[in-house]
């Protein structure tokens, strides 16, 4: 089996130092270790913290263009946006995808909210994800808030779902299959349930298996997500980037 792109890697452009490598460094690892394709997807606009800039975007299609001349390589240029409100909105407005060839979605702490009441439903409540068992009217709440966030938005990729962030997992993956977008199987955190992940596979839903890496050495480190291909045998047809490339909205005419 050959990994042939990683889809969730990071940069100095994820802000105060979150990201560790310039998109030349992750290309250059991605090269070394046979990788035909990456994509640059450093946290959303409304990260307090991390998020890229959009007056950066320029600079960062000139870095890509320049690690591709290099290392021969592939490179698309994308975001991890953030889910910021009960509504499904995320941190991208439609004069940003003209800039995106991939895009990525996934809950993160301290991207700032719409609202104030999305603060405290979307935000506070799911703080203690770890610690308290969430309330069925919690995960519902969470659930709605992804399948319309899939409704309203050409996602191709939901990041580490469930971390910090219950959802009802089947619902979200089977709204997943239904609009053509993939299911991360996460390089650092994998947070299905054997139950989940087997329903997931007899559903039909595809997957795809990547780093996250936040250093460029982890670019193409997928070992958690492949263990569980291999565990729960997951036909190969059901994961995106092993042994071909996949296929993004906007490569699909979206």
């Amino acid at each position: 089996m050959l990994l042939y792109g990683d889809y969730h890697t990071h940069t100095i452009y994820s802000r105060l130092k979150h990201g560790k490598g310039t998109v030349l460094e992750n290309a250059s690892v991605a090269a070394d270790k046979g990788l035909k394709q990456i994509a640059i997807t450093d946290h959303g606009f409304n990260h307090m913290c991390f998020g890229i800039k959009r007056k950066n975007i320029p600079q960062l299609k000139e870095d890509i263009l320049n690690a591709k001349e290099i290392t021969g390589v592939d490179i698309l240029l994308g975001v991890e946006a953030n889910l910021i409100s009960l509504d499904g909105e995320i941190d991208i407005k439609e004069s940003d995808y003209e800039n995106l060839d991939i895009l990525a979605m996934g809950y993160h702490k301290l991207a700032l909210p719409t609202t104030f009441k999305d603060y405290m439903l979307k935000d506070v409540s799911n703080i203690c994800d770890k610690i308290f068992k969430p309330s069925k009217e919690r995960i519902n709440r969470n659930t709605t808030a992804y399948l319309k966030a899939l409704d309203k938005y050409p996602i191709d990729v939901i990041t580490h779902l469930n971390y910090g962030f219950q959802t009802d997992t089947i619902a979200v993956a089977k709204m997943a299959k239904q609009k053509g977008v993939y299911v991360e199987l996460n390089g650092k955190r994998i947070n299905f349930t054997e139950e989940e992940i087997l329903a997931m596979i007899a559903e039909g839903v595809k997957f795809i298996v990547n780093s996250d890496a936040h250093s460029p050495e982890r670019v193409g480190e997928v070992n958690r997500g492949m263990n569980f291909v291999y565990k729960y045998n997951i036909p190969l047809s059901q994961v995106a980037n092993v042994d071909k490339l996949p296929k993004f909205h906007k490569k699909r005419g979206y």
